[in-house]
């Protein structure tokens, strides 16, 4: 009995639109997945991938009817990595979380706790997770990310131009994010905009974190007051740039750091904070505008707080 696994033979493929403009390395490594990095860009140099019968570099953005032909590559079970199963219990609640969906994105109520995508010693995130509870679907990628421990609006592309035209729109800051923090203190009235540039720095114990400072990139959030708490203030942060750990720096260094931030916060606030039920970061992303990439109409996503955010509120004392 013969017990070999199938040759891999050559692939002929069409490019449709949902791949328009793509780099071609970029679309091999979405094609051959498990494949070395390093592989694909030799299969390239040598000729080996065509794109209507012509040698290209790794750089060629792809064309609506190009045909692409793909080698053989035999992929070994080490590089390997079994997605998550649908039935595990975090994934499976993912569907749970769906505040909206049509043919060309899902708009996703992320949980605090999981990150948007593996690697780093996670094993999977929520964009792993979505492909194992759509297994059929062909396309499905980030359109942006959350930290590991916000909630909130997280927007995902099932189709490729649905992603650039989000991409675009992010690019050319037409969306608008707008999260909720629970900070410390008093927030001033008048603090409704910083612009604080930041950079990140790794630690000597190799943790990463972010910090103003003058040599780092120029960052804007823009705040807006939503309730006054006796010893805490719930507002409104809208950030205008998209760098890392923004909203929760900004918010450090207008000296309101947010609720339970393992990096950022104060001891004393987040042992008050934990009293009254908060056992995880008071970020959320609360609401998210942007145009639909294919009805072009003006859409506004909310996702309701979790239950442990709002009975953390309910306790506090109005100022």
């Amino acid at each position: 009995m013969n017990t070999e696994a199938p040759r891999p033979q050559v692939q002929l493929v069409t490019i449709d639109e949902d791949h328009l403009g793509q780099r071609i390395d970029n679309y091999l490594m979405t094609k051959l997945k498990g494949v070395p990095k390093s592989m694909i860009y030799r299969i390239v140099r040598k000729g080996e991938v065509r794109v209507n019968k012509k040698r290209i570099k790794p750089e060629y953005k792809l064309q609506d009817g190009d045909i692409v032909r793909i080698p053989p590559v035999r992929v070994s079970d080490k590089s390997e990595r079994p997605g998550p199963s649908a039935k595990l219990t975090k994934v499976s609640q993912l569907e749970d979380r769906i505040v909206f969906e049509d043919k060309s994105i899902i708009v996703l109520n992320k949980p605090s706790g999981i990150a948007v995508h593996g690697g780093s010693g996670v094993d999977f995130g929520v964009i792993e997770a979505m492909r194992a509870l759509r297994p059929t679907q062909k396309f499905l990628e980030l359109v942006h990310r959350l930290d590991k421990d916000t909630s909130g609006v997280l927007l995902i592309a099932k189709k490729r131009s649905a992603l650039r035209h989000l991409h675009d729109q992010l690019r050319f800051k037409k969306m608008q994010k707008d999260y909720q923090a629970l900070v410390k203190g008093t927030w001033q009235a008048r603090d409704k905009v910083i612009k604080a540039p930041l950079l990140k720095l790794t630690l000597k114990s190799g943790e990463r974190i972010v910090r103003v400072n003058q040599e780092g990139k120029e960052c804007e959030t823009r705040f807006k007051i939503l309730q006054r708490y006796q010893g805490a203030t719930l507002v409104q942060a809208s950030p205008v740039t998209g760098r890392t750990h923004q909203i929760r720096v900004h918010c450090q260094y207008a000296g309101h750091p947010i609720a339970c931030d393992d990096k950022y916060s104060e001891q004393k606030f987040d042992d008050a904070m934990r009293v009254q039920g908060l056992n995880r970061l008071f970020l959320h992303a609360a609401q998210l505008r942007f145009i639909h990439p294919s009805t072009e109409e003006v859409m506004t996503v909310q996702a309701p707080l979790d239950p442990v955010l709002t009975e953390t509120l309910d306790k506090l004392v109005k100022a």
